[in-house]
């Protein structure tokens, strides 16, 4: 995976690596050359254990390309499949793939909400070049398959990856909680994601503002780094929330930040195709309220597993804020269901497991390597 971030798409990869790695499979992860500290320090953190660099530069670079399809040409002589995660790895592996005398069978992860073109690269790249297409939504996998590049068997949705031996129920953390703003008796709510502007920073400063109206002020903290930080701290000073509503920054300890929280917010205002957040959320059995966008709607059902309100709407917002604050038999219930459902379905493990399945049949005995 070629990311120069550590992006949702850098920590699926790496998640599942590590999952295969538990399930006793050698798993080798490709990451780009120059990212020791942005992401490959971060899958280390992760347990990956065996990492290589490729420079997978961006463009058409033939220097560089032609030095990472002879390293991938090397290292498919060894390996039985290679899944990818983005078109530049996707295309180099293809061209590997096609130098060695028994090609090997390529996956292709795709990440993100936006239509595949089916213009003539793309017709090889999918029809002849790539077995399997994994999607993190079933919403993606709708648009591979109105593209027509691939037959429906040909694409599954597996969403989810939450590591639930790290993310589970912990017990309450005081300190950690002054830390992040509340007071001890103060419900505390927390949204962790990125400080941009698709996230929905604005339509909960929205939201708090009208349950001040009703004088109910919840702390509310904004867990997470970004460009739109000074825009969202003006906005809180401009509504006159600074002193229930804190800029955490980056959590060091995010398991134990997310389980210090009464409820999590989830609250984009636009679909960000993985969400690994939701699912990390669920697995710390914190009630979750949501917008219905991306893989919400589909793995999630609401008043069972998470409150899901309109995205954008920070009237709908406002009521499901008060109404999980006001009723702890529904923050009970909706944090055991939630917690159970990823468990069951969306583990990390279970993906791991699902992908083993389809590996599995992708690779004839004949392919196997070594064998």
């Amino acid at each position: 995976m070629s990311c120069r971030g550590w992006s949702s798409d850098a920590y699926w990869a790496a998640r599942i690596t590590r999952e295969l790695e538990r399930r006793g499979h050698a798993v080798m992860l490709g990451c780009r050359r120059g990212t020791e500290e942005r992401v490959i320090s971060r899958a280390e953190a992760e347990g990956v254990t065996r990492i290589s660099t490729f420079g997978f530069a961006g463009g058409v670079n033939p220097r560089a390309d032609l030095a990472d399809i002879r390293q991938l040409r090397a290292a498919l002589a060894a390996t039985d499949v290679v899944h990818v995660h983005r078109g530049k790895e996707h295309w180099l592996a293809a061209v590997a793939n096609r130098l060695i005398p028994s090609p090997r069978p390529i996956v292709r992860t795709r990440h993100i909400v936006q239509a595949v073109r089916p213009h003539a690269g793309n017709r090889w790249l999918y029809r002849h070049a790539t077995a399997l297409v994994v999607t993190v939504t079933e919403t993606i996998r709708r648009q591979y398959l109105a593209s027509g590049l691939l037959a429906p068997e040909q694409v599954v949705a597996l969403p989810g990856g939450a590591d639930v031996e790290a993310f589970r129920p912990l017990p309450e953390d005081l300190d950690l909680r002054r830390r992040l703003g509340a007071a001890p008796d103060t419900a505390l709510l927390g949204m962790v994601s990125g400080l941009r502007v698709m996230k929905g920073h604005r339509v909960v400063i929205e939201a708090a503002t009208r349950l001040a109206a009703r004088g109910l002020r919840p702390h509310v903290a904004f867990i997470g780094r970004g460009g739109e930080a000074p825009a969202i701290r003006e906005a809180v000073e401009r509504a006159g929330l600074g002193a229930q509503m804190t800029i955490a920054g980056f959590a060091e300890d995010l398991p134990a930040t997310i389980s210090a929280l009464d409820a999590a917010l989830y609250v984009p205002i636009e679909s960000d195709g993985m969400s690994r957040v939701v699912f990390e959320c669920l697995a710390a059995g914190r009630p979750l309220i949501a917008s219905r966008v991306g893989v919400v709607p589909e793995v999630l059902v609401d008043g069972e597993h998470a409150v899901l309100v309109p995205a954008g709407d920070s009237e709908a917002l406002a009521a499901s804020m008060a109404r999980v604050i006001e009723d702890g038999s529904l923050r009970a219930r909706l944090g055991e269901s939630a917690r159970r459902l990823v468990v069951e379905r969306y583990s990390g493990a279970k993906i791991a497991k699902s992908l083993e399945a389809h590996y599995d049949r992708l690779i004839a005995p004949t392919q196997r390597a070594g064998g």
